[in-house]
């Protein structure tokens, strides 16, 4: 993949997300390292929303979280990505976003449950992060993230959002949504009294392989880009 390749697909992310209802304002970003250079990744920049992303003012930050290039302002929660990005070799996308449900799970202390398909993307973990409901504006506080991300797909900021990592930024995209899509399902069943019983885990896991493979994850992505552009008219 080249440079202006992965920089287009931080520019269709934000797109999808916004459709997706993730911007919360100009809140929510998206994150990609730079191909052939891990060290560095592009970024949404600060102060436009997810559906404004060029290749303009996107901005590169190093693993300090320090700007180095771009054209927009830097995130204050760049050390999200650059923490994450420093201690797992595997990912190279990172979402922090606000969905409505997620953040409303993550109020409870619940577990996910396997009431869904989605949820079942998630049978191997989500971490928590408790320690606040600010902002994460220090190296510090992304180390925190970063700590109870652990191996996992996403994490809980409580009352706070969410941060999901993905191999791709395909994968990272769809995962967000599946994310907020399990959680909205599961706080349904809760509202509606309970009584919802789950599959075995082992059945679970089945549906995990099935779903979680990268060609699933692209053919989705590629899919809510092109209802993305047509929604607004772009050229698809």
């Amino acid at each position: 993949m080249t440079r202006e390749e992965a920089q287009q697909l931080l520019i269709d992310a934000g797109l999808v997300l916004d459709e997706a209802g993730m911007g919360d304002f100009t809140r929510g970003h998206v994150s990609v390292r730079v191909p052939g250079d891990p060290s560095h990744f592009f970024m949404k920049p600060h102060s436009y929303g997810l559906d404004e992303i060029t290749m303009e003012n996107m901005v590169t930050c190093n693993l300090e979280g320090e700007k180095v290039a771009g054209g927009g302002p830097r995130h204050s929660e760049v050390y999200i990505h650059s923490e994450i990005f420093k201690v797992r070799p595997d990912v190279n996308a990172v979402i922090h976003a606000h969905p409505t449900h997620a953040v409303a799970m993550s109020a409870t202390g619940r577990p996910l449950r396997y009431y869904s398909q989605p949820s079942a993307v998630f049978a191997d973990g989500i971490g928590n992060y408790t320690d606040t409901i600010d902002l994460i504006r220090s190296k510090e506080m992304g180390a925190g993230v970063a700590k109870a991300l652990g191996p996992h797909k996403a994490a809980y900021l409580r009352n706070h959002g969410v941060a999901v990592v993905g191999r791709s930024v395909e994968e990272c995209v769809i995962l967000t949504i599946m994310l907020e899509n399990a959680c909205q399902i599961q706080l349904l069943v809760d509202a509606a009294g309970g009584g919802a019983t789950e599959f075995p885990l082992s059945d679970v896991m089945k549906l995990h392989d099935k779903i979680e493979r990268p060609e699933q994850h692209k053919i989705n992505f590629d899919y809510l880009v092109r209802k993305a552009r047509r929604l607004r008219g772009l050229p698809v």
